[in-house]
This record gives C-alpha cells, structure tokens and sequence, in this order.
C-alpha cells in the first residue's frame, strides 16, 4: 500500500514536469508588451480621414494591428472611376501617409487584401505610401524582420482626390465605422531580437574617433569584444552597431578565417547582409557583399543602428554550407566608419558641408515654421535667402569641368513631421546646379529620397515631391510631409567652374505649400495619439487638391452657381405673397426672412458677400427654413390665435435645436415633416375639440339609449369627414404633394458636383409647394354656417325627443 502511494506520487510528479516543459516550449520568448491602444467606434464621414500614430523602438519585436469596420467591398468591382470615393487604410513610415497629392491618382493604392505579406522589406522613400481597400475586418502581426523601428503612421480614408479638401455646404456619400486596438510587443533584453526575441545579436564595441594621418578622415573602429568569431553548424551570426552621425563610408572586413581549426577553404566562404534599422536576411537586406573576398563597402550610410548577418555559403553555388555537427567556421569581424572632419564631406573629404540653424518664423497660428540658415563666417549676416559662391566648393576634375557637391544638414523636429520643406533657388543667369536630397545621410547620384535635376528630370514621380515653379533662372519645390530627424541635401554643380551670375537659395518648413495658394487656409490638427502636428489646406468652394491648386470651378462657372443658388430664393415670393393677401402675418414674416436668410447665406457660401458670419447666416438660413415648412401644415389648420402662438413657440425651440446642433443632416427633412404632420394634427385635434364640446353633453336618457348614441356618433364622423372634405382645395393638395415630390428628388439628386442645379431646383419647388398647401385651404366661413345650424338642429331634435313624454 505504501509502495503504491509512493509510486503514485512520482508519476504525479512526472506528468506535472511534462506539462510544464510542454506549457514553456509553447509559450512566447523574452516578450512583453511596450504599448496597446485601442480605438472606440469612430465615425469616418465621405472625404475625412483619421490619422493613427505607431512609435516602435529599437528593442521591438513585433506589431499587431486590429481593425473591424462596417465596410464591404467587392474588390472585382473596384476600378479607377471608383477608387477615388474607396475606403481605404495607407501606411507609411516617418510621417502621415498622403495618397493624393496629385490629380491623377493612385499610385500607392494596391487592388487587394492587406496581410502580413504586404510588408516585405524596405522601400524607397517615394514608395513607402501604399494604399488599400478598407476591409470588414483586418489582422495584421508584422515582426521587425519586416518593418524598421521609429514612427509609423495609418491612414483611414474615405475617398480621395482634390475634392478631399474642397468647402462643401454638404458632403454626401456613405460613411464608414472602425474601431480596434494597435500593440506593440518587445524584447526583454537588447541581445535577443527578432519576432520570438530568440536570435542573438551581438552589439560590437566601437573606440573613439581619431584622425587617419593623410587625408584627414575620422575613423571610428568597431569588433567583436569576443575576438574571433566561430559559427557552430553554420548558423548565422546577427550583429548590430550605430552611426551616429553624418558619414561617408563604412567598412566590413575579415581576417583569420578557418574552417574546421584549418586555414580557409576554396568550398566555404562568408556572406554578409546589412541593413538599416532592422534585421535583414538572404531575401531582405540594403547591402550585401561576400566577405571571404572583399570587404563590404556602403557609401553614404544613414545615421541609426546597423544590424548584419553573417551566413557561411558554399562558394560552388551561393547556398547554404550543409549542415555537419564538425564544421566550424571561424574569423576575426572588423568594422570601420569613416568620417570627415566638421564642415567637410565626400569621399575625399574634400566638400564643403554647412549645418542649417533653424530660425523659427513667430506666427503662433502656424507652430514649427522656420527658416535655415548656415552657420558659417563666409555670409556677412544671415539671411533666409542666402547666396551660395561664398559657400559651394571650388574642386575641380578635368580643367574647365567641375563636379563638386555642396552639402546642407538640417533637422526636422519630430512633433513637425507634418509639415513640408520649401527649397527655392533663383539666379540672374542660367542655373548651373542640381540638388539631391536625403533623409538620414548625404545623397549621391545614386543614392537619394528627391532630387531635381532639370525640367524633364526630376522626383515629379514621387507622391511626396510637388514642383511649382521651374525654369533656366529658377527652381522651387516641396518635400510634403517630411518626416522628422536629419535631412541633407547636395548641390551639385554641373555648369563650367568659371561660370558667372548669383545664385540665392532658401530652405523653409512651411506648415502648409504655397499658403494655400491663396485660395484655402491653413488648418494644424494633432494626430489621434495626439503627440504629432499635421496640417492640411481647407479650400474654398471654387478649388481643391492638397494644396487648393486645383480649380474645380471656374469663373463663369462660379457666377452661375452663384446666380442660381441666390436667385432660386425668389420663389419664397409665392407663399409669401399668399400670406400677406390672407391677412397671415406671422406666416408672411417667415416666407420673406426664410427667402431673405437662404439668398444671403448661399452669397457668403459662394464667396459672393458676407453680410454676417457664415456660421449665423447658417444657422438663420436652416431654422428659417425648418420654421417654414412647420408653419405651412400649422396654417391648415383652424384654431384660435392664442394657440397657434403656442404651437408656433414650441416648433421654434425645437427647431432651432435641430439647426444649432446638426443643420445639414439628410434626417432632418424627416423631423421637420414630422413636426409639421404632428403640428397640424394638434391643431385639428383642438379645432375639432371645441366646436364639438357640446356635442357630448348628453342627457343620462341619451347615454341609457344605444340607438340614439350610435346615430349620433355616425353623424359626428360624417361632421368630420364633411369638414375635410369642405376644407381643403383637393387640386391644389395634389399640386403641392407633386412639388413636394420634387423637393424629395432633388435633395436626394444633391451630389458636391451638382450641387448648385439640384439645390437650386429644391428652393423652387419646396417654396412653391408651401405656396400650393397654402392655396389650398379653402374659406371657412362658407360651411361654419351650415356646420352651425346642423348643431342647432340636432340640439332641437334632443330636445323634442324629451319634452315628448310629458305631453
């Protein structure tokens, strides 16, 4: 029994142990989660947008996004005319995603479903923006394999285009919902990276810089603290150091490589990825180059952490050395950042290189504008336009030919990473330069984000290049949306060395390009996190595009929008002067302001004259017009002037409810119908009420006699149907529920293209159906009489029927 119980104790024991070993294989590695928000239901009205900002850090592992949404979408029936009004959900690195910057389209948008599978490496700057389709529900778990740390941004969209920022007096369409959660997951320790955190990676200790004797350069030295470096079973070996300033080059070397504790194979050698701000791979990497015969050299690297990956291969055939318990693959890591002294650059160090001051414009309205100037003795004072012969450098290469580069730095401040950098230069004589530009490092001709070139050559491909203005004796253009951190920009002079004229060039953060183009203002909102700035141009009604450079309507066009959207109020004519020849004041009083109000409200909507604010030319122009429509089925009926002012109070309040908090909703048509249909009924109900009170004052001998009671109830009803009938002119009923239909059809017609017809249209037949109801309530007087006599008669015929027994 005792042997038993023991026994039995240890295979408890046992399974306990294996199901804790199973539980911990199963769970994640060295994780936790840095950040998690989520998103509550949140309403994307036709044409808005919802910025939603990611911050990853170096040590991140992994990303997860969760969206639900009310959209449905058929992705077969998507096509180009269509798109423009598409939801959709853009991503993009280091600043807000911009989808239409030009007229013309879509070049981020991909016709398909997002998945992990979106995200596939790195991508140049003018192609980090990509689009698609919004999905009902959307899952998404990108690891820092694919994507790099730092900042990244979401974009929900519904429709874009150049209308996106048009004023619109109404904005029609279908809305969307979404909510979710975004959370980001890290690794506990700097060592162990990757999506599980389960890879090892190395951080290589650098020395101090010092001068390399000849030339000038600094050099920084990184290593392995370890020394040499072995792989087991030919693992890769990940490392990882930092750049942390501007640099020209850098070198990765080996030395004393073995195989197997003997001198190097011709069957093995080294392969090396390297990338910029996260892990690369055989199939995603920014360099690569094989180590066991020559060292790897990057031109130009940005500033920010490197990872490597060292792989041994089979120099036969490129591939993976088959892994053999005995082989041991062993070297000696080197590393090298080669840097030019302050105020030079280039591979020689041999340019001039300038770091911008940022001066900071003082226009509280507009946060984070400024101008850079450089820090230099050679311009006598600075100058937001400053001249560049004192500042370009003199090198020549062949005799009267040159090809030197000027270099600029500057730094954006990351709470301005929605604002664009203006560069402009202007000459006296032809221009001799062309300009490079980067984020995080120096261009070259090979490497850079932007660049401008000529007229024919230049980024104009690029969502996020916009040129304005160019010619022989001037350049100006934008980089939209920049993105916060280091920006260097090249001149590259391209003219004869001695080439005369004056050459100014300005470098600029403007929160907005073109100030509109003086035709919008410029609107700075914070991000849903609420930690970064974007700005945006709100146009007028006569323009659109991201920068209000689009004309959407033209002159004569604007005039005949502004002529019928004004004088189609004349039609309040009609029903007031109906009220007035019927001796009805108050509903004179409405007609003529409500007509009033509409005219003057649509002339500042138009840009025509602004008598008042827009915003209580709006409020009057809608609670007029509710207060019209509610007084026309409050005239219909037939009730004492003490309570038509009652009735006429309460539709007031409620009314100016309605255009105070909510004035171009469609369902507001349905509550004002509702009020006025429930007005009129009150007033019925009331009329009916006291000229039939007597008519239920029965005698105890009527109320015992149910014959009597049922041909008095039959003759009431026939009373009412009789009036109604008397009451109403029915041909004119008929006419107004016609131009009452429509009203209906051209408010549903009303699109932001054809707005001005169709609304223009709803003023004429909803004034002139108010004018037709008005018409039709016919002269009381002539059936009072009768209605009178009938209630004498019956009265009579009451009393007869008493005073008969007691005769």
């Amino acid at each position: 029994m005792r042997n038993n119980l023991i026994l039995g104790l240890l295979l408890c024991l046992i399974l306990t142990l294996h199901v804790y070993s199973c539980d911990s294989q199963q769970s994640p590695f060295n994780t936790y989660t840095i950040s998690s928000f989520s998103y509550g239901r949140t309403l994307v009205k036709p044409y808005d947008w919802h910025y939603i900002r990611v911050e990853l850090p170096p040590w991140f592992s992994s990303l997860s996004l969760a969206l639900e949404s009310d959209v449905d979408l058929d992705l077969n029936k998507i096509n180009n005319a269509s798109a423009s009004s598409l939801p959709m959900i853009c991503f993009r690195e280091g600043s807000p995603p911009l989808p239409d910057v030009y007229n013309t389209s879509l070049t981020g948008l991909v016709i398909d479903h997002v998945s992990n599978g979106s995200f596939i490496g790195t991508q140049s700057l003018q192609n980090v923006d990509k689009c698609y389709p919004m999905q009902n529900n959307i899952s998404l778990r990108v690891t820092n394999e694919q994507i790099s740390p730092g900042t990244w941004y979401l974009g929900l969209f519904n429709g874009i285009g150049s209308i996106r920022t048009q004023s619109k007096m109404i904005n029609r369409g279908s809305a969307y919902s979404f909510s979710g959660n975004v959370s980001v997951e890290g690794c506990l320790t700097s060592t162990m990276l990757g999506q599980f955190c389960n890879q090892t990676v190395t951080a290589l200790s650098c020395n101090d810089s010092f001068n390399l004797t000849g030339n000038g350069k600094n050099i920084i030295s990184c290593q392995n603290s370890n020394g040499i470096v072995c792989h087991e079973n030919d693992k890769p070996n990940m490392y990882s150091f930092d750049v942390m300033a501007i640099s020209e080059q850098i070198f990765i070397s080996t030395a004393n490589l073995t195989f197997n504790n003997t001198q190097y194979s011709n069957i093995t050698g080294l392969m090396c990825y390297a990338r910029h701000g996260a892990m690369p791979s055989k199939s995603v990497y920014d360099f690569s180059g094989e180590l066991s015969k020559s060292p790897l050299v990057i031109n130009f690297p940005k500033i920010g952490r490197w990872y490597i990956t060292i792989l041994p291969i089979d120099i036969s055939n490129k591939s993976e050395v088959a892994q053999i318990n005995s082989s041991r693959l062993c070297y000696f890591l080197g590393l090298q950042v080669l840097q030019c002294p302050m105020g030079k650059a280039g591979s020689n160090c041999t340019f001039e290189r300038y770091n911008l001051q940022t001066l900071l414009r003082r226009n509280p309205s507009l946060p984070f504008e400024s101008n850079y100037i450089p820090i230099t003795e050679k311009l006598s004072s600075p100058s937001p336009k400053f001249p560049l012969q004192p500042l370009v450098s003199n090198f020549s290469t062949r005799g009267n030919t040159t090809d030197s580069w000027t270099y600029f730095v500057l730094d954006i401040p990351d709470g301005a990473t929605g604002g664009n950098v203006h560069i402009a230069l202007t000459s006296d004589t032809k221009i001799s330069y062309e300009l490079y530009a980067r984020f995080g490092g120096l261009p070259s001709l090979t490497t850079w984000d932007y660049f401008y070139a000529n007229g024919t050559s230049s980024s104009t491909g690029s969502m996020f290049f916009k040129l304005y203005d160019y010619s022989e004796k001037m350049i100006s253009f934008y980089i939209l949306y920049v993105r916060g951190g280091t920006w260097s920009f090249g001149l590259r002079q391209v003219g004869p060395a001695g080439s005369t004229g004056e050459t100014d060039i300005s470098l600029s953060l403007e929160r907005c390009p073109q100030k509109c183009s003086s035709h919008g203002t410029c609107q700075s909102v914070l991000d849903t996190s609420g930690l970064a700035l974007y700005s945006y141009c709100a146009c007028d009604r006569n323009h659109g595009g991201f920068d209000c450079s689009i004309e959407l309507v033209s002159h004569r066009g604007h005039i005949r929008q502004s002529i019928f959207l004004i004088a189609s109020n004349a039609a309040a004519i009609l029903p007031a002067y109906w009220s007035l020849r019927e001796k009805a004041f108050a509903e004179w009083v409405l007609f003529t302001s409500s007509g009033i109000s509409s005219a003057l409200y649509h002339s500042c909507d138009v840009g025509t004259w602004c008598v008042l604010s827009f915003r209580v030319l709006q409020f009057l122009d809608f609670w007029l017009s509710f207060m019209a429509v509610v007084s026309t089925f409050v005239y219909l009926s037939t009730i004492s002037e003490v309570s038509k002012r009652t009735i006429h109070t309460v539709l007031a309040i409620v009314t100016a409810l309605l255009a105070e908090t909510g004035p171009t909703r469609s369902k507001n048509i349905g509550y004002v119908m509702g009020l006025g249909a429930l007005g009129l009924i009150v007033g019925w109900l009331i009329e009916f009420s006291t000229r039939n009170r007597q008519s239920f004052s029965f005698s105890r001998e009527f109320h015992m006699n149910l014959l009597d009671r049922w041909e008095s109830t039959k003759g009431w009803v026939r009373n009412i149907i009789k009036t109604i009938v008397k009451r109403f002119r029915w041909g004119f009923i008929l006419a107004g529920f016609i131009a009452l239909a429509m009203a209906a059809i051209s408010w549903i017609m009303e699109s932001t293209e054809n707005y001005w017809i169709w609304h223009s249209l709803w003023h004429i037949s909803i004034y002139t159906s108010s004018f037709l109801f008005l018409c039709s309530k016919a002269k009381v007087a002539t059936f009072e009489s009768s209605d009178r006599s009938y209630e004498l008669t019956r009265q009579n015929s009451f009393t007869g029927g008493q005073q008969r027994p007691q005769a």
